[in-house]
């Protein structure tokens, strides 16, 4: 690793402690991959809401719901996937959280249970990437299998996109705690750009 790159990680876990860093982007923007890869950087656990709604303990309604690309009911969310960051082996650790609270109107929730578990949100990062992109990403992962059911989920998840997760990232802007990459360039390039951005917030908010 880079002894600059090292550095800003060491100045990021130390403002960091156990609060959380909340990432979103469009669909294969990158969250995960880059999710797991600052867990793996900041000694933190990752949680996913997508991976929790999807888990044969949430009900099979809300299974349904977001296999044909729509989001979870707000009331659902709440209920199944914000208790998860209080869960007591988490307590010592910061969280890095995949696109938790996608619908616009859900943010004062997932800040507060946050707050009270101890996992403050103290940055929110924004992958930014072309619907084009995203398309060719997927093609990509689909290994050029058509499929027209399953290109239809994916409009369906960038149209919720567009019209529900937007303007979560716009309040996060307001709250001054977004970052904005340009989630277009090779991965080594978005994790440095992330790192570096991260470092910097980290000289300007103590909180």
């Amino acid at each position: 690793m880079e002894a600059e790159l090292k550095t800003e990680i060491e100045e990021i876990c130390s403002w960091l402690g156990t609060g959380s860093i909340n990432i979103f982007g469009m669909p294969f923007s990158g969250k995960d991959t880059h999710g797991h890869e600052l867990a793996r950087f900041f000694d933190a656990r990752f949680i996913s809401s997508g991976d929790i709604l999807r888990s044969p303990a949430s009900p099979a309604h809300v299974q349904q719901h977001i296999a044909k690309g729509h989001l979870a009911p707000t009331d659902e969310f709440i209920n199944i996937v914000l208790p998860f960051l209080s869960q007591k082996e988490l307590v010592k650790h910061p969280l890095i959280l995949s696109s938790v609270g996608r619908w616009h109107g859900e943010e004062p929730s997932v800040l507060l249970a946050a707050k009270e578990s101890g996992h403050a949100i103290k940055a929110v990062i924004y992958l930014d990437i072309s619907e084009t992109e995203a398309i060719r990403r997927w093609e990509a992962a689909e290994r050029g299998r058509e499929d027209d059911a399953a290109k239809h989920i994916l409009l369906n998840r960038f149209n919720e996109f567009k019209i529900k997760t937007a303007p979560v990232v716009d309040h996060y802007r307001k709250l001054g705690l977004l970052i904005e990459i340009d989630g277009m360039p090779p991965k080594k390039v978005v994790t440095k750009d992330i790192v570096s951005k991260l470092s910097e917030l980290s000289k300007t908010h103590k909180l």
